[in-house]
C-alpha cells in the first residue's frame, strides 16, 4: 500500500502483475493510496472489510468474476464507487455489471489518462452532502433553496425535476441505468417505464442545457443509461 497526499484509497482488482503494478504506480504518481486483490474471492474480503474511496474491478478473475464480486459488495451493504475495467463490449454485460451496483465501467485497452479521469469524476463526486450551491456552466443547483439558477434566474422545476437534476449531480461521472433512476427518483415501489425516465430527461435537458438538441452535461449512453459530465461542478 503506497500513501499519497490525497490520502484516497483505491483497491485495485486485477489478476495480470503487469497491469496491476502499471496501475499502481500511475494511481500513486496522482497521490492515491492503493491495495491490490488478484482474485475473486480476495477482492471481496478485502472491499468488505476494509475502507476503500474506490474499487476498480477486473470482471475476468480467478475464483469469482468481477460480477460476483460486486453482487457480494452490494449485498453487505457497502457503497463504495465501482469502476468496471473490462475487455468485453457487449452492452448486455456492461448493462449486467451496472445492475449489479457498478457506479462505471472502463473497456480495455484503455488510456491512462482516461481512467485517471473517471477516478477522479468518482473521487470528487462520491458522497457529496445534499446541501449547499453546485455549478456547471451558467447553472447554479442550490440544494437549501431546492432552487435552479441560469445566470442569475431562477428556473422553474418540478419536485421530480429537481430529485433527478440532484441524482445526477451528486454522481457526476457516473452511470447511472434507468432502473437505478427509477428507485432513487421515484421510489422502488414505483411502476414507472423507462419511457417516463427518458422523458424526464429530455424535459430537464430543455432547462440545463445550452443546447438541448447537442446535450453537453446529460449524455445518453445507448443501452446503458444516462451520465452527467459536469466536470465543472463546484461545491460554494
Amino acid at each position: 500500500m503506497n500513501a499519497g497526499s490525497n490520502s484516497k484509497r483505491i483497491l485495485i482488482v486485477e489478476d495480470e502483475p503487469s497491469i496491476a503494478l502499471a496501475l499502481e504506480d500511475d494511481l500513486r504518481r496522482e497521490g492515491y493510496e492503493t491495495e491490490v486483490a488478484s482474485d475473486g474471492d480476495t477482492a471481496a474480503r478485502k472491499a468488505i472489510e476494509g475502507r476503500f474511496d474506490l474499487i476498480l474491478l477486473d470482471v475476468m478473475l480467478p475464483k469469482k468474476d468481477g460480477f460476483d464480486v460486486c453482487r457480494d459488495v452490494r449485498r453487505a451493504g457497502v457503497e463504495t464507487p465501482i469502476i468496471l475495467l473490462t475487455a468485453k463490449t457487449q452492452e448486455a454485460e456492461k448493462v449486467l455489471g451496472l445492475e449489479l451496483g457498478a457506479d462505471d465501467y472502463v473497456t480495455k485497452p484503455y488510456s491512462a489518462r482516461e481512467l485517471r479521469a473517471r477516478v477522479k469524476a468518482h473521487l470528487r463526486r462520491d458522497g457529496a452532502p445534499a446541501s449547499g450551491v453546485y455549478r456547471f456552466g451558467d447553472a447554479e443547483l442550490d440544494f437549501a433553496r431546492c432552487e435552479l439558477r441560469r445566470e442569475g434566474k431562477v428556473v422553474a422545476l418540478s419536485a421530480l425535476e429537481f430529485k433527478l437534476l440532484a441524482a445526477f449531480v451528486k454522481r457526476s461521472g457516473r452511470v447511472l441505468t434507468r432502473t437505478q433512476l427509477l428507485d432513487e427518483v421515484w421510489g422502488a415501489d414505483m411502476h414507472v417505464t423507462d419511457r417516463v425516465v427518458d422523458n424526464q430527461v429530455t424535459n430537464l435537458r430543455k432547462k440545463i442545457e445550452p443546447q438541448p438538441e447537442r446535450p453537453r452535461y446529460l449524455v445518453s449512453l445507448r443501452g446503458l443509461g444516462y451520465r452527467f459530465d459536469g466536470q465543472g461542478v463546484t461545491e460554494r
